[in-house]
């Protein structure tokens, strides 16, 4: 039996094409995991850029029991009423001691499936988040941050954060490599410094 970590994907119809890659690229090339992209009906999804992604698998609970670790990448349809349930999953993940983390619109699954009632959390702007789920549980731990946050296994950020994401992602999947991962956050750093 292998002992890789097994991190899922959430894809959903318009996700956004910026938020995934260097996480998923990262975990599976620098830190040995496997990445698994999870789709509702294990449909085909189309980017925002027009991308075509196939899921491996669904996004219910019980077909993902064997995953450490869940990310939601943002599309506009998380903003819509009828928007994918993924609060069993997401529930199920954090309730095993994994990582569940969410990304721009893909926060709001997280507001919804109750994982920020206790947990520090930010997505694009107060305001946002306010205007989507007026009433989502622990609005009063919103911190207004261009960057990641994670708070006890739970990873947010705003759309404009990729590279934090990913980040402060792995650092909760793989505490034990952190002495890479310092390295891997500032070699994300260099490209903001000026030349």
């Amino acid at each position: 039996m292998s002992d890789r970590k097994k991190i899922g994907f959430v894809f959903i119809e318009n996700y956004a094409d910026w938020e995934y890659g260097l996480l998923a690229a990262s975990a599976v090339e620098w830190l040995g995991a496997d990445a698994v992209a999870l789709t509702p009906g294990v449909e085909t999804v189309t980017s925002i850029a027009g991308f075509r992604r196939t899921g491996d698998r669904g996004v219910s609970a019980e077909e993902n029991a064997d995953l450490g670790a869940v990310a939601v990448i943002g599309s506009d349809r998380w903003t819509v009423a009828d928007a994918p349930d993924i609060a069993p999953l997401l529930q199920a993940v954090g309730a095993r001691g994994g990582v569940v983390g969410g990304i721009c619109a893909g926060t709001l699954a997280l507001a919804r499936a109750g994982l920020f009632q206790t947990r520090t959390h930010t997505s694009n702007g107060a305001d946002w988040i306010d205007e989507n789920l007026p009433d989502y549980k622990g609005r009063e731990n919103y911190r207004d941050v261009p960057f990641a946050i994670c708070d006890d296994r739970v990873v947010s950020a705003p759309g404009t954060a990729p590279a934090t994401f990913a980040s402060a992602f792995l650092e909760a999947v793989f505490p034990d490599k952190m002495e890479m991962l310092t390295e891997f956050r500032a070699m994300m750093a260099r490209e903001f410094q000026p030349g």
